[in-house]
């Protein structure tokens, strides 16, 4: 006699939520203003546009692009707004100013901010674990606290057979439920030994 089994995680309410889903999967690259520089350190307008210009900006279609300059010059603002303009017209997925990491810290802050949390109130979630590389520890953290505001009936860490508990929606006062064992005791009980 066969028995149907059933799969509990399967059927339960829990929502998974994967931040490695936010990610779209382009490639991220750096663009170094240095060597667009005289001997890396100063910026002289002419030959730096020279450079702007004949430089392949193809290459960069679908990247994430991180701009920053390697050396300590002071480079004005407009350089790397110029540089900008540039990756923008190649059709760059995104330009951040700064490190790779913190392109892909930007890249999740903005995702995580137009994400629609509305679909967890009231549901218990559970961040995923395990997640690749690409999903920054801030990410973690900004989105716990829009999961809470959703706000989710309950947060947990990991897998959903094997989650880690972190947060459970505190219930209204009017709401908790009696302790075990207690009951309501009527006034107009008589006293015991009287009739």
């Amino acid at each position: 006699m066969s028995q149907d089994l059933t799969n509990r995680v399967a059927e339960s309410e829990i929502v998974t939520f994967d931040l490695e889903a936010l990610w779209d999967g382009a490639e991220v690259a750096s663009f170094d203003i240095a060597p667009f520089l005289v001997e890396g350190l100063m910026l002289k307008e002419e030959p730096f546009r020279e450079a702007v210009k004949a430089h392949d900006w193809a290459q960069h279609e679908g990247q994430h692009v991180a701009v920053a300059c390697s050396t300590d010059a002071i480079v004005p603002t407009w350089a790397f707004m110029l540089v900008a303009t540039k990756l923008e017209e190649a059709g760059a997925a995104s330009v951040a100013f700064g490190s790779e990491e913190e392109l892909v810290r930007d890249y999740f802050t903005r995702a995580l901010a137009r994400h629609d949390w509305s679909q967890y109130e009231g549901r218990p979630v559970v961040v995923k674990g395990c997640a690749g590389d690409v999903v920054p520890e801030s990410a973690y953290l900004q989105a716990t606290r829009c999961l809470q505001r959703a706000p989710a009936r309950k947060l947990m860490f990991g897998e959903a057979c094997s989650a880690v508990p972190l947060w459970r929606k505190p219930q209204p006062e009017n709401q908790k439920p009696e302790a075990a064992g207690t009951k309501a005791v009527s006034a107009d009980l008589p006293t015991p030994g009287t009739s």
